[in-house]
């Protein structure tokens, strides 16, 4: 265990966990989950089911040959604010924390597969697959296993000392290592914070999220357009939402610490536009209504932002664009009144803006 706690700190990892690979043990609540639909679209999750209640049989899955039944996951915490690959996408449009700057998918994933290969040096005999949140694993409930954080009552895996934000991400290997980490007790209490604060009613209870209700969902993974009944309460959110994270107690001294605590309170951030930051606003939200699906494709690339894609993003400014009544954009909306896809939310767009004016 020595080796691995050595060669973990030298790719400069020091929040880790050891579990076995069993059964995970939030497997039936998240079977109830998708069988009450609340994964919205997001039909691979319900795919995936069967991958997920045998993570051990995962590399059989997968079709990996020549590789040993895989034993223990070790699973790693990497903190994204403040964002250690960021990167000015837009110079005012409000993004997701983890959004802001360059896909962790990448780099989180090289700096996993680095350390893969250097365990593999040290166990030449042993196997070892990588995977971050693509992978077909319930990881909040492997990490909760790891001793990494608990399951809080937004759905975020928080720590008492890290907050919640950070990525997981996990390396399972076919290593027999003891799994000495203890689960880190539940320390939300009585606190409702998160529950009281989302604007759209998604967390409907104690660690559920419904994607239906969700405004991270319609605007980084629905490929459709939200219903009218939900567009206002997105309030200033352009590109994923934080505000369950930002308003939790367990995150107030990661932000009390951070030179960028503006940005984090959702008074601040999303009513920032005063002179020339309102002029960036519209400078970003001009682009995206204006230019080419390549254009837009070459500026988000390498970005979280490349999910929702030209489509998603051209969608999510005409919400913000709706919300902000930024009427001086009124030509570029018009531009889409009559597309089939985005012609009836750019007329409900023009129809908020003209009742206010900028």
């Amino acid at each position: 265990m020595t080796t691995i706690t050595e060669i973990l700190k030298s790719q400069g990892v020091f929040q880790y966990g050891v579990t076995a690979l069993q059964r995970p043990l939030s497997l039936d609540i998240y079977r109830n989950w998708l069988e009450e639909g609340k994964h919205a679209e997001m039909q691979y999750l319900k795919e995936h089911l069967a991958l997920k209640a045998e993570p051990e049989r995962l590399a059989e899955h997968l079709n990996e040959k020549q590789i040993k039944k895989l034993k223990t996951a070790l699973v790693i915490a990497q903190d994204y604010f403040p964002h250690p690959h960021s990167q000015k996408i837009f110079k005012q449009l409000p993004l997701a924390l983890y959004a802001q700057g360059e896909d962790y998918h990448f780099w989180f994933k090289e700096k996993l597969d680095k350390i893969a290969e250097n365990l593999k040096e040290h166990f030449p005999e042993e196997n070892f697959l990588v995977f971050t949140d693509s992978g077909p694993i319930l990881e909040r409930d492997l990490a909760a296993q790891a001793g990494i954080g608990w399951v809080g009552k937004n759905t975020c895996l928080i720590h008492p000392k890290k907050g919640s934000l950070f990525f997981i991400g996990e390396i399972l290997t076919s290593l027999d290592l003891p799994t000495n980490s203890k689960p880190i007790p539940d320390f939300c209490g009585n606190c409702t914070r998160c529950l009281e604060a989302c604007p759209t009613q998604a967390i409907t209870k104690a660690k559920e999220v419904d994607a239906r209700l969700c405004i991270s969902y319609w605007t980084i993974e629905s490929r459709q357009i939200a219903p009218e009944n939900l567009r206002k309460k997105f309030q200033d959110c352009f590109f994923g939402c934080d505000i369950c994270q930002t308003l939790c107690p367990w995150n107030e001294k990661i932000f009390k610490f951070s030179k960028n605590i503006e940005i984090l309170s959702k008074t601040n951030v999303h009513n920032k536009t005063e002179t020339s930051n309102e002029q960036d606003l519209i400078e970003d939200l001009r682009f995206l209504l204006t230019a080419s699906g390549k254009q837009i494709e070459k500026r988000i690339f390498g970005t979280a932002l490349k999910r929702a894609g030209p489509f998603g993003l051209r969608r999510n400014a005409l919400i913000f664009i709706a919300n902000k009544k930024l009427s001086r954009l009124k030509p570029e909306v018009e531009k889409w009144s009559k597309d089939p896809k985005l012609g009836e939310l750019a007329n409900w767009t023009l129809q908020e803006i003209s009742t206010e004016k900028i």
